[in-house]
C-alpha cells in the first residue's frame, strides 16, 4: 500500500507584525466621512439648538433683572443761600435754574451753574413782606400777605436756542391776589392755608381766619369771544370748623379740601356750588399731622406727622352711602436701625411729577423718597441740611433740590421702576378709585395721573384658564381617538384618518381665531341652550347606540368588518347634535325664560360675553387635538404585539386588551402626548388674542373673556417703551412663560421615565 499525501494545514498570510491576518470587507472613505460629518452637522445643530434657548433665556433675563434695582438718591452740589433766604424754590425742566420766594416779598431766580441772579420780582411793595412762602403743585410761588390775602406768583422757564445750545430763561407773571379775611389786630387773620390759581389767576384758595373759621374763595375769569373783554368774578364762603388747623391742602379742580390738626386728626371737606360742605374727620395717630400733600392726580393724600409717620389717604366707597377717606398706607418713622434715634417732624412733602411717588423731608436734615402703589421706601438718608424750608422735585422725577438756611443742595434721583414689588406684581394692591384691593392689570390710559396696574396674576390664571378648558375637549377626544384609532378600526380606513387628523395641526392659528371671534362666537351665543343639550345628547347617543348594537345577532355582528361600526355611531352622533339644535330654542323659551344670557345674569350674577372661555375651548381644543392624537396614536401602535395576543389568547376581550395592557404600557407617551398639548395651549397666542375679548379679569366663568401671557405681550409690547417698566415687565410675564413651559416638559419626562420604568417588565 502506499501511504496517502500528508496535507500541511494552510495559514493565512501574515500580517506586518507577523500575526495572521484576518479577511474583512473595509467601508468605503466616503462613507466614513459622511458618517463623521453626519454625526458633527447633527451634534453641531443640537448644540446650536441648547444655545440658542439659553441664549433666548439669557436676554429675557437681561430685560429683567433691571426691574430688582433699587433706587439711588446722590447729593451733587450745593447753592449758597443769600439773605434773606428763598424759603420755597421751584427748578426748570432743565435743572438749569432754580427760582424761588423769600421772607421779604423778593422773587429770585438764581443758575445752579454759577449761582447768579438772573431775574427778580417783588410781589409786594418795598418795606412789606410774606410770610410762610411755598411752592404750590403747579409750580407757581405763594405766601400769606398781610391784611388776611393771599398771593400766587406765576414762575415759567422759556426755552430757546442759540445755534445748537440750549438758553434757559427764568420769568415771573403777574402776581394774583385773593383777599380771604379781615386783618385781626396786630397782624395776619390767617392761620393754615392753601392756594391753587393758574397763569391766569383762576382758582381758588382757603383758609382759616383769626375767628377760626374756614374761609374759601373761588376765582373765575370769563371771557367774551365778541369783545374779548374778560369779567372776573370772585365768590367767598365760610364754614365753621372747631379744630385748629395745622395744615390746608386744596386740589387743582378746587372740590376738595383737606386740612390737619395738632391732634392727628385729617378733615376732609366736599367744594361745591356753596363752598365747603360734607366736613368728615379721621384720626392719622396720635401725633400731629406737620404736612400734608396731594399725588400725582390731586386723589391721594399724603400726611406727615410730627413723629416722622406717613400715611396715604384716598376716599373710598364706603357701602353706597357716598365715600371715606380712608387710609390706606403707613410709611413708618425712622428707627435706630436706620442710624437715626426716633423720628423728626415732617416739614416738606413733594410729589413726584411722572408717577404716584413723593420725596419727604424732616426737620433734622432727613430726605426719604417714597413710592404710593407699590408701599415702597425706596430711600432714605441724611442730606446734611440744617433747618430745611422747601422742596423741590425735578419736572422729570430725577433731581431734587432741598432749600435750607443757608444753602439748596442738590440730588440725583435715579428710581427707573419704583411701581414693581412682587406684591404689586403677584399680590393684591389697592389702587385709587377701588373699593378694596384688588388683582388688577392695566398699563396705560388716556391722561398722565394714571396709576399704572400691572400684576400678573390676572394674565397666570387667564392663560391657565384657557388651557384647562382647551384640554377638557383635547384630551379626551384626542387621547380616545387615538386609542380607537389604532386598536378597534378597521386597517383599510385607518390609512385614511390619521393623515387627515394629523393635517389638522397645519392650519395656521391666525386662521382658527379669525374664524372663532367671528364665525363661531356669535352662532354660539345663539345657540348656548342647544350646545348645553349637547353635553347630555352626545354621549347618551353613544351609549344608546353601543347598547343597542350589542343586542343585535352575534352572527350579524361577525360578518361586519371590525371597525366599520364606527359609521354607524356617527349617524347617532349626527342625529343627536341635530336634535340638540332643533331642541335648544325649546330649552331656551322654557327653562330661561326666552334669553338665556338673560336669566344666567339674574340666577347667578355672571355676565355673558360673546368671546368666552367656551369658544377658546372648542377653537384651542381643534389646534391641540391633533397633537396629543399623533402622539398617542404613535405610543398605541408601538405597544408589542405579543402582550396583546398574549391577553387576547388568555381569553380577555378586546376592550379589556386594550384598557388594561395597551393603556398601562402606553402610559408614558400618552402623558407626553399631554404635556406636550400643555405646552402648546399655553404659550397659544393668535386664537386667544382674537377670540377672548382681552379682558384681564379674575374669574373661572365660562361665559367671560381673559388675557392669556402670550396675548398681553402681543397686544402691549408695540406701545412700550424700550427699557421703561411696562417693556420690562413684559418681559416678566415672557420669562413666566419660559418657565411653565419648562416645568411642563420637565415634569413630563420625569413622570415618562417613571412610567416607562414600572410597565417594562410587560
Amino acid at each position: 500500500m502506499t501511504p496517502e499525501p500528508r496535507q500541511e494545514p494552510v495559514s493565512p498570510p501574515a500580517g506586518r507584525s507577523g500575526a495572521p491576518a484576518l479577511h474583512r470587507e473595509r467601508t468605503p472613505r466616503r462613507r466614513v466621512l459622511a458618517d463623521r460629518a453626519a454625526r458633527w452637522v447633527v451634534t453641531a445643530g443640537g448644540l446650536a439648538i441648547i444655545a440658542g434657548i439659553l441664549g433666548i433665556l439669557l436676554f429675557i433675563l437681561w430685560e429683567t433683572w433691571p426691574l430688582t434695582r433699587d433706587a439711588e438718591v446722590a447729593r451733587t452740589g450745593a447753592l449758597e443761600q443769600g439773605e434773606p433766604p428763598l424759603a420755597a424754590v421751584v427748578v426748570d425742566e432743565y435743572r438749569t435754574h432754580v427760582a424761588g420766594l423769600a421772607a421779604d416779598g423778593t422773587a429770585r431766580a438764581r443758575s445752579l451753574a454759577d449761582g447768579r441772579e438772573v431775574a427778580a420780582a417783588r410781589v409786594v411793595p418795598e418795606g412789606e413782606g410774606v410770610e410762610d412762602p411755598r411752592a404750590t403743585p403747579d409750580g407757581a410761588l405763594a405766601a400769606k400777605l398781610p391784611g388776611g390775602r393771599i398771593v400766587s406768583l406765576p414762575v415759567s422757564f422759556r426755552t430757546r436756542f442759540e445755534g445748537q445750545e440750549r438758553q434757559i430763561e427764568p420769568a415771573f407773571g403777574e402776581p394774583a391776589v385773593l383777599d380771604l379775611g379781615a386783618p385781626a389786630p396786630g397782624g395776619s387773620s390767617l392761620g393754615a392755608w392753601a392756594v391753587r390759581l393758574d397763569e391766569d389767576g383762576v382758582g381758588a384758595a382757603a383758609a382759616q381766619t383769626a375767628d377760626g373759621q374756614l374761609a374759601f374763595v373761588r376765582r373765575s375769569v370769563k371771557e367774551n369771544l365778541l369783545s374779548g373783554e374778560t369779567t372776573e368774578t370772585v365768590e367767598r364762603f365760610e364754614a365753621p370748623v372747631s379744630y385748629r388747623l395745622t395744615r390746608l391742602v386744596l386740589d387743582e379742580a378746587g372740590r376738595n379740601l383737606y386740612g390737619g390738626t395738632p391732634g392727628g386728626e385729617v378733615l376732609w371737606w366736599r367744594v361745591g356750588a356753596q363752598g365747603p360742605a360734607d366736613l368728615q374727620v379721621v384720626s392719622a395717630g396720635e401725633a400731629g399731622v406737620s404736612e400734608l400733600a396731594l399725588l400725582l392726580g390731586d386723589r391721594s393724600l399724603v400726611v406727615g406727622q410730627e413723629d416722622g409717620a406717613l400715611s396715604v389717604w384716598f376716599p373710598v366707597a364706603d357701602d353706597g352711602e357716598g365715600e371715606r377717606l380712608t387710609r390706606i398706607r403707613t410709611f413708618p418713622p425712622p428707627s435706630p436701625r436706620d442710624g437715626r434715634e426716633g423720628g423728626s417732624p415732617i416739614v416738606a412733602i413733594v410729589r413726584s411729577p411722572r408717577n404716584k411717588g413723593f420725596l419727604a423731608a424732616d426737620a433734622a436734615g432727613g430726605l426719604g423718597l417714597y413710592h404710593s402703589t407699590s408701599e415702597r421706601l425706596l430711600w432714605r438718608g441724611a442730606t446734611g441740611v440744617a433747618r430745611p424750608l422747601s422742596l423741590a422735585f425735578g419736572a422729570k422725577a430725577d433731581a431734587a433740590y432741598l432749600a435750607g438756611a443757608r444753602e439748596i443742595a442738590g440730588f440725583r434721583v435715579d428710581a427707573p421702576h419704583p411701581e414693581i414689588t412682587w406684591k404689586t406684581l403677584f399680590g393684591k394692591v389697592w389702587y385709587e378709585g377701588y373699593d378694596r384691593p384688588a388683582w388688577v392689570w392695566q398699563s396705560s390710559s388716556g391722561t398722565q395721573e394714571f396709576e399704572p396696574k400691572l400684576s400678573l396674576t390676572p394674565l397666570l390664571v387667564g392663560t391657565l384658564k384657557g388651557t384647562v378648558y382647551s384640554m377638557l375637549l383635547a384630551i379626551p377626544l384626542g387621547i380616545l381617538g387615538a386609542m380607537y384609532l389604532s386598536q378597534f378600526m378597521h386597517p383599510s380606513y385607518k390609512r385614511h384618518v390619521k393623515p387627515v387628523v394629523e393635517i389638522m395641526a397645519a392650519l395656521p392659528s391666525v386662521v382658527l381665531g379669525f374664524l372663532a371671534g367671528l364665525w363661531l362666537a356669535p352662532r354660539l351665543e345663539r345657540a348656548m341652550p342647544a350646545v348645553l343639550l349637547m353635553l347630555v345628547f352626545l354621549p347618551a347617543a353613544v351609549l344608546l347606540t353601543g347598547w343597542l348594537w350589542s343586542l343585535l345577532p352575534r352572527t350579524f355582528r361577525q360578518r361586519v368588518p371590525t371597525g366599520t361600526e364606527m359609521f354607524g355611531f356617527a349617524v347617532a352622533l349626527a342625529a343627536a347634535g341635530w336634535g340638540a339644535l332643533a331642541l335648544g330654542p325649546w330649552l331656551e323659551a322654557a327653562a330661561f325664560g326666552g334669553s338665556f344670557q338673560a336669566r344666567l345674569l339674574d340666577w347667578t350674577g355672571l355676565p355673558y360675553d360673546q368671546r368666552n372661555a367656551v369658544v377658546i375651548g372648542i377653537a384651542m381644543g381643534f389646534a391641540v387635538i391633533p397633537i396629543i392624537f399623533a402622539i398617542s396614536e404613535d405610543a398605541f401602535s408601538n405597544v408589542p404585539p405579543t402582550l396583546v395576543a398574549g391577553s387576547l389568547a388568555l381569553g380577555a376581550t378586546r376592550w379589556q386588551t386594550v384598557t388594561r395592557v395597551v393603556l398601562p404600557t402606553a402610559s408614558p407617551g400618552i402623558f407626553s402626548a399631554v404635556m406636550v398639548g400643555f405646552g402648546r395651549a399655553v404659550g397659544e397666542t393668535m386664537i386667544v388674542l382674537m377670540a377672548t375679548g382681552n379682558t384681564p379679569i379674575m374669574s373661572w366663568n365660562p361665559f367671560n373673556g381673559f388675557r392669556t401671557l402670550s396675548a398681553n405681550i402681543a397686544v402691549e409690547i408695540p406701545e412700550a417703551p424700550q427699557g421703561g417698566t411696562l417693556y420690562r415687565t413684559l418681559f416678566l410675564a415672557a420669562l413666566l412663560l419660559f418657565v411653565l413651559t419648562f416645568l411642563g416638559n420637565t415634569v413630563a419626562e420625569v413622570v415618562r421615565q417613571r412610567l416607562r420604568q414600572r410597565y417594562s417588565r410587560l
